[in-house]
């Protein structure tokens, strides 16, 4: 039995990494101690878990930063909350027993600035494969950091070069897939099984469009069992607008069907809270999705994501660097995401050679594991 109960503060920098520390602070011990503190947004992912600390900026991009000009917009929202999440966090130095750092440099750096040593910094979205630390960042992560788990030895390796407490043990983002109650009929074993994850933010509705329309043009796509794991809030009869199709309300099998979009020819299954199961289930994705399409790739599905022309260069050019083949990048147009899914579709050598690129460059489950044995022993 433990003697005492570390106190734990959990800080966070956007949607996907509130999600993580969620998932995280899920694991805790019965009588695990902790709050969370949301740098960016409302902190949703964390409701119902623990108490919210500290004060919240609100950022244009809603931490979807592929967009051209994004970084920059959310740089001037987040300028003007840095001094009262410094204040915050030079208050909470004596406070808390062990302090976990989730996402980019941004919570790190406003660690560093309190001088709050934090207890583990878990970097989500650096990858070896397309990525280095700029050396200002190593000093900060050795001057404040006890421990850093990377996603991956090639990072973690360039840490421990210059004497950081650096381990990889996995990809975080993979123990962090949500499951649900639904259950997919695969039906004959040539039959293919195709998700479809259009994104989790207003041009959801206009992404679902277009692969609707690529899936029209390809010759036995009808045929095949058709899934969209949608996001939350997002309304099925925005997306019949969108796209054309009738909705038809679900028949309450389970609590994660969402009913069915019917036309053209097409019928698309609709599924909320069950990503995990749509994901394992495809042989193959399309996906306009952030963290989403990574998951896929971990879970060694091929990708077919079309490059929107408002999206970063050098962001879409880092995560290609780092999925290889695994991701399909096409231009923006029915007619290109229509010729990739033909290639998979019709060629299961092509899919499983794309799929184990991707489970290999994304990595496994195993990094949250890792981190509770390290702050409960």
């Amino acid at each position: 039995m433990r003697a005492h109960t570390p106190r734990v503060l959990v800080i966070s920098n956007g949607h996907g990494e509130d999600a993580i520390g969620a998932e995280l602070i899920r694991r805790f011990p019965r009588d695990g101690r902790v709050e969370a503190y949301p740098v960016v947004g409302s902190g949703h992912a964390y409701r119902d878990l623990c108490p919210l600390v500290g004060p919240r900026s609100h950022i244009p991009s809603q931490g979807w930063r592929h967009a051209r000009g994004s970084v920059r917009r959310d740089l001037g929202a987040m300028l003007k909350s840095v001094a009262p999440a410094v204040r915050f966090l030079r208050d909470s130095r004596d406070v808390y027993d062990k302090v976990v750092v989730i996402g980019d440099a941004v919570g790190l750096f406003l660690s560093w600035r309190a001088g709050l040593r934090v207890s583990i910094y878990l970097d989500v979205f650096k990858t070896g494969y397309a990525h280095a630390y700029p050396a200002l960042e190593r000093w900060v992560i050795g001057r404040t950091c006890d421990r850093v788990f990377c996603r991956d030895d090639i990072l973690a390796k360039s840490l421990s070069k210059v004497g950081i407490d650096a381990h990889s043990h996995g990809n975080v983002m993979m123990d962090t897939i949500p499951y649900g109650d639904y259950a997919i009929d695969r039906g004959p074993p040539e039959r293919a099984i195709i998700a479809l994850l259009p994104g989790s933010r207003a041009n959801t509705p206009a992404n679902l469009s277009m692969q609707v329309a690529a899936l029209e043009q390809v010759e036995g796509a009808g045929e095949a069992g058709i899934h969209v794991a949608l996001a939350t809030g997002i309304a099925p009869g925005d997306l019949a607008a969108a796209t054309g199709l009738a909705w038809h309300p679900p028949e309450k099998t389970s609590s994660s069907d969402m009913g069915a979009l019917v036309g053209k020819g097409l019928t698309l299954r609709l599924v909320a809270g069950a990503m995990g199961n749509v994901l394992q289930a495809a042989d193959f994705v399309l996906a306009q999705a952030g963290t989403a399409t990574q998951q896929a790739l971990g879970l060694g599905k091929p990708v077919i994501t079309y490059n929107d022309p408002a999206n970063r260069p050098k962001r879409m050019a880092d995560e290609q660097a780092l999925m290889g083949e695994s991701r399909m990048l096409v231009d923006p147009s029915a007619h290109a995401i229509a010729d990739a899914v033909r290639l998979l579709l019709d060629d299961p050598g092509e899919r499983a050679r794309r799929g184990a690129i991707g489970r290999e460059r994304l990595g496994g489950p195993g990094t949250l594991d890792a981190v509770l044995a390290e702050l409960f022993g």
